[in-house]
């Protein structure tokens, strides 16, 4: 996983509230267990209108957001089934944080185990970015996670807080998997240890009895 320190890009806006896992990518798209490919299906049923064209005011068909790494959104986002492809999707794109009032539970959690950064904002933080996007037409923001700060070149300075076990782990790039890999030289011992204490655990259930 891909750790996150210091990450400046800019801002896209999605000024909707309750925005669930299925519009995040839609059910025809979670056929695949990759996490590759999946920005296809970002928004899918947002972008596209019912004809089939690009929808102009959607963000992710204007050219100014093209580069957008950072997601400014409302409350609740997140919202709806547990399904993991919603963080793969907007990590496929290229977002690496999303600043919104709330999150939904389990989608936030997702979030950390796939390298990106949700950053709870007041929502009269959120509506500052969301005007100064709208005044300046593009916004960029630096998220800097060690001090965890959000900041704009405007002047924009608002602080968030985040659990420390879960920054750590963002800073260093470890998801569960990395995390228990941090331990394999005790696991290891214990393996080979409890062969010796035990040999019969450890025993091919295949193999011929002798």
């Amino acid at each position: 996983m891909e750790p996150f320190i210091t990450h400046t890009g800019m801002v896209a806006p999605l000024d909707r509230v309750n925005v669930d896992t299925d519009q995040i990518i839609p059910k025809q798209y979670l056929k695949t267990i990759h996490r590759t490919g999946l920005k296809e299906g970002l928004f899918a049923d947002w972008k596209i209108r019912p004809d089939g064209t690009p929808d102009p005011e959607f963000f992710m068909n204007q050219s100014r957001f093209q580069e957008a790494t950072v997601l400014l959104t409302r409350d609740n986002f997140g919202c709806g089934s547990s399904r993991e492809h919603a963080p793969w999707a907007l990590l496929d794109y290229g977002i690496r944080s999303i600043l919104a009032p709330s999150f939904a539970d389990i989608f936030y959690n997702n979030c950390f185990q796939n390298g990106i950064l949700p950053v709870t904002l007041k929502t009269e933080e959120i509506q500052q970015l969301f005007d100064a996007l709208v005044s300046q037409g593009t916004l960029q923001a630096t998220i800097d996670l060690s001090n965890q700060t959000v900041a704009t070149p405007t002047g924009l300075l608002f602080h968030f807080t985040i659990d420390p076990f879960r920054k750590n782990c963002l800073i260093e790039g470890l998801d569960g998997i990395g995390l228990t890999l941090k331990r394999e030289a005790a696991i290891t011992a214990y393996e080979q240890r409890r062969k010796s204490e035990a040999p019969w655990l450890f025993r091919d259930l295949l193999a011929p009895h002798k």
